[in-house]
């Protein structure tokens, strides 16, 4: 596959739309990002595999004009399975399908 992306993020819950979590990618990786994918989709959006503790699914991250930088969202089925809830801080990996 392709490049892999370890980080550590807060996860934030999206103000207005409740229900949506996300945690953001860091600029450098952010940057790295915009550089090397060559296959973006609708709205900018990148193809990624995610890793979060035992789950692994495929999902795409989304570009954050206000910061230019990603968004993560993070399905209710994930959250659930890892025991994630808004402000804590994960680590998970992204690599670029």
């Amino acid at each position: 596959m392709g490049r892999v992306y370890k980080i550590k993020s807060k996860v934030w819950l999206y103000p207005g739309m409740a229900g949506w979590h996300f945690v953001g990618v860091p600029k450098k990786e952010s940057e790295d990002i915009k550089k090397v994918s060559n296959v973006k989709k609708g709205f900018g959006s990148v193809p990624v595999m995610v890793t979060i503790g035992k789950t692994r699914w495929k999902t795409s991250v989304f570009p954050d004009k206000r910061s230019g930088t990603y968004l993560l969202p993070l399905k209710a089925e994930v959250r659930k399975k890892e025991n994630i809830f808004p402000e804590d801080t994960i680590s998970f990996t992204i690599e670029l399908i």
